[in-house]
């Protein structure tokens, strides 16, 4: 009887033990996140994507296994949607959207069934100021001349919150009479690319960083096939010193100051980047989890050397910044937000 009930104490002992021990085990402990990655394969977001998918798990306690699933359509509003509506607020779900993706909740597109305010922000490895470039065959050698000219270009984009689109609905705003036909549908900036190649279209608005950091941009730039016509930052790129800021032809062509305060909204997409997102109710130690691990990755010499040798910018913005960002963008005086949903809707 005596054994038995030493036998029986021991036994409730380890069974304590082992529940104790389980219950302190990592979170993310053989778990697996995912990245769903709003483009087709090839381009910066998927590169981004890949990359802090090799990185972040070294310091997410558990060092759970991270993937990243292409969930291209709509210029990243499937992706979105995922993230919003499908994915289980559990910490194993991120998303990668278009730098413009809060634009879509500013014109209120049916198809857009989220709210930005409500998405846990985990931050951007970098700020994407923006470039237009167009074939140099083009008969347009500034933004000058586009205004100017009879028939306008045809420039491609993947969806309404492309940067493409933003740049050329933003130019036709604040620069009337200046048109410029987009060709919406592509599924990525890879397929814009080879349009351009074979002169479907001319031209194209994109972020700067792929522009500088991988083929056909490199080979075309040898070849001066493009030239770049004007640049968003703040200040001219040493990199095309020629290229004037979109801030310089604003002055140049007397843009006035309502427009201008349009731009403010469109162009914070720069700042918005290539930005990770959570789905809204995300527990709290998991968001701080995957922010601090996103933030230790961009540090990480193994990622800084990669990035480096892509041509990949790190300039990182964290995600508290970011949910700032949104929420004062998307909180705009109704006449600048109408405004600009007049702009985009078209």
């Amino acid at each position: 009887m005596r054994i038995r009930m030493v036998l029986l104490i021991s036994f409730f002992l380890l069974a304590a033990w082992s529940q104790k021990a389980y219950s302190q085990a990592p979170y993310y402990q053989g778990k697996t996140i995912k990245i769903a990655v709003g483009f087709t394969p090839g381009g910066f977001y998927d590169r981004w994507g890949r990359l802090l998918s090799r990185y972040m798990p070294k310091y997410i306690p558990g060092n759970p296994e991270m993937i990243v699933q292409n969930m291209p359509g709509a210029g990243s509003v499937i992706a979105t949607n995922y993230v919003y509506n499908v994915a289980k607020p559990d910490g194993l779900t991120m998303g990668m959207p278009a730098s413009g993706i809060y634009l879509d909740q500013v014109v209120g597109r049916k198809e857009a069934q989220f709210d930005l305010r409500k998405m846990r922000w985990i931050g951007t490895p970098v700020q994407e100021p923006m470039i237009l470039y167009m074939r140099a065959d083009a008969p347009y050698k500034s933004v000058s001349e586009i205004r100017k000219a009879q028939k306008p270009p045809r420039c491609g984009a993947t969806g309404k919150v492309s940067s493409a689109f933003m740049i050329a609905r933003l130019l036709e705003e604040t620069m009337p009479p200046l048109k410029i036909d987009t060709v919406l549908g592509y599924p990525g900036g890879s397929e814009i690319d080879l349009a351009v190649e074979r002169g479907e279209v001319v031209c194209r608005a994109m972020t700067a960083s792929p522009f500088f950091g991988r083929e056909p941009f490199t080979s075309w730039q040898k070849k001066n096939f493009v030239q770049v016509l004007l640049f968003t930052g703040n200040k001219r790129d040493e990199r095309v010193p020629e290229t004037p800021t979109i801030y310089e032809i604003f002055d140049k062509e007397k843009v006035p100051e309502p427009s201008r305060r349009v731009a403010q909204v469109i162009l914070a997409a720069e700042t918005v980047g290539r930005p990770l997102i959570a789905p809204p109710a995300t527990p709290p130690d998991h968001l701080k989890a995957l922010r601090s691990a996103f933030q230790q990755a961009l540090k990480d010499p193994g990622l800084v050397a990669e990035a480096k040798k892509g041509r990949m910018d790190i300039e990182p913005v964290p995600g508290e910044q970011l949910e700032k960002l949104i929420k004062e963008v998307l909180d705009q005086p109704p006449e600048v937000l109408n405004r600009v949903k007049k702009m985009l809707e078209g």
